[in-house]
């Protein structure tokens, strides 16, 4: 198994690049999330994955080891193959697509080119306890969707910088405790006030 190329990028596309290593060039495809952090470099660290089929021998490239682990995660689920895989984590940024998995948002999972309702949901089913057991975190009670002043406040804090899981978990315990808040404002304070 090929853990990682080391070497100089000669081609560069937001698909694939090719990586020069030893005097061989390998193909190696990658996520847009992988892009961008490889697209100013020249030489470059990229962890693998190979994919061997009857007819052929598949490179595909990460940046960083948690995208990797879940691409692994995401090609055991019956159904997803690499190629949409990858169109996942183009979609999705990695801490995306497992927020959505362990808050159970099939919806989310749905909106990705390639994965109807069904498949979200077996996504969910096959890998839930997995992530959750992987990091460490409990699973989220999650409260009713239409609940708009969870949503505005969670997008306003993931926009102020924290971790998407980390403020879900924030605002259910939140919430939970005092299911009366009807303000915006004021959860939002409470939030940074247990997330500070």
């Amino acid at each position: 198994m090929i853990t990682y190329l080391k070497g100089i990028i000669t081609f560069k596309t937001p698909t694939y690049i090719v990586v020069e290593t030893a005097g061989v060039g390998y193909h190696v495809h990658i996520s847009l999330h992988t892009y961008a952090q490889v697209e100013k470099l020249e030489t470059v660290k990229i962890l693998t994955h190979l994919v061997v089929r009857e007819d052929s021998h598949t490179l595909y490239g990460f940046a960083e080891e948690p995208e990797r682990q879940l691409f692994v995660l995401l090609i055991s689920v019956s159904g997803i193959g690499p190629s949409t895989a990858q169109v996942m984590l183009s979609s999705m940024t990695p801490d995306e697509v497992r927020s959505a998995i362990i808050s159970e948002n099939a919806a989310a999972l749905a909106r990705v080119k390639g994965i109807g309702p069904k498949t979200a949901k077996r996504i969910i089913l096959d890998l839930k306890d997995k992530l959750v057991k992987d990091s460490g975190e409990t699973p989220l009670t999650i409260l009713p969707q239409g609940n708009t002043i969870r949503e505005e406040a969670l997008s306003a804090l993931v926009a102020l910088g924290f971790s998407r899981i980390e403020v879900q978990k924030t605002l259910n315990k939140i919430l939970k405790e005092q299911p009366a808040i009807s303000n915006v404002e004021e959860l939002i304070k409470m939030a940074l006030r247990q997330l500070s």
